[in-house]
């Protein structure tokens, strides 16, 4: 990511166009001749359960101006209700829509490496919340299990998770395990979802006196959130949560 930060000059999405120099640009609104105009292939635990990533440098744009206007950056909020006395709102950076949705399964499914600045930008787009930092908010990042961290080799939320931290500049807290025998979410329905996910969370310490920022890379259902939050509200009612995902949904056309 140094090198893509300092030293690259193409676009990462399209490997065509130069970057843009700051993602905040006001981008022009014909992108007819742009190469993805036509074609739609994108080329547990630590000793400590707090960590904050190092200082983040100049954070420039990682797209050019026409992919950066070709994607629809922060969605609405959605909320989850987690009882009846407790709504969790939900950010998502983009929709898991062409193309984070095929940089995000190249770079989870096939430790597609090549992905991550794209990733990493999506996640620059979400603004750091209001009120919270160092002293008194954490990023909890969605847990995996024992198995299947083994079986994939590496954890893409706990990658994703760590530049999340270094762009917001609040630390990680990583107190929450998850149980190894529930399935994995993806091809479920959200009613399997919800009942795969009961109980799937246990707590391996106090979680601190703070506001805890939920992360996770895609919120389909929410069943995830919902069930980490549940886990989270039962053990402390007084916690203030709010979650953040890097995809969610589609996009109604």
């Amino acid at each position: 990511m140094w090198l893509a930060d300092h030293l690259r000059s193409r676009c990462y999405l399209c490997q065509w166009y130069a970057i843009a120099t700051d993602s905040s640009t006001n981008f022009p609104t014909n992108i007819a001749t742009h190469p993805s105009a036509t074609t739609q292939t994108l080329s547990h635990s630590s000793v400590s359960p707090i960590s904050l990533s190092p200082s983040s440098s100049t954070q420039k744009s990682l797209l050019c101006a026409q992919c950066q206007q070709q994607v629809t950056w922060l969605p609405p909020l959605f909320t989850i209700d987690i009882n009846p006395a407790f709504t969790l709102s939900v950010q998502s950076a983009t929709y898991y829509d062409y193309p984070i949705r095929q940089a995000i399964s190249a770079f989870k499914h096939h430790e597609d490496m090549t992905k991550l600045p794209v990733l990493v930008h999506a996640l620059r787009q979400l603004p750091k919340p209001t009120g919270c930092h160092e002293q008194n908010s954490f990023i909890v990042p969605m847990p995996t299990t024992t198995a299947r961290l083994q079986r994939r080799g590496f954890d893409p939320v706990t990658i994703l998770t760590h530049y999340l931290s270094q762009h917001w500049q609040i630390p990680i807290w990583r107190g929450v395990a998850r149980v190894d025998d529930t399935l994995s979410q993806q091809g479920l329905s959200r009613a399997e979802r919800l009942a795969n996910l009961e109980d799937a969370f246990t707590l391996i310490s106090p979680p601190p006196k703070a506001h805890l920022l939920l992360f996770d890379d895609v919120a389909t259902t929410g069943a995830s959130l919902k069930s980490l939050a549940n886990t989270l509200h039962t053990a402390d009612q007084r916690l203030h949560l709010s979650a953040y995902a890097l995809a969610h949904g589609n996009q109604v056309t």
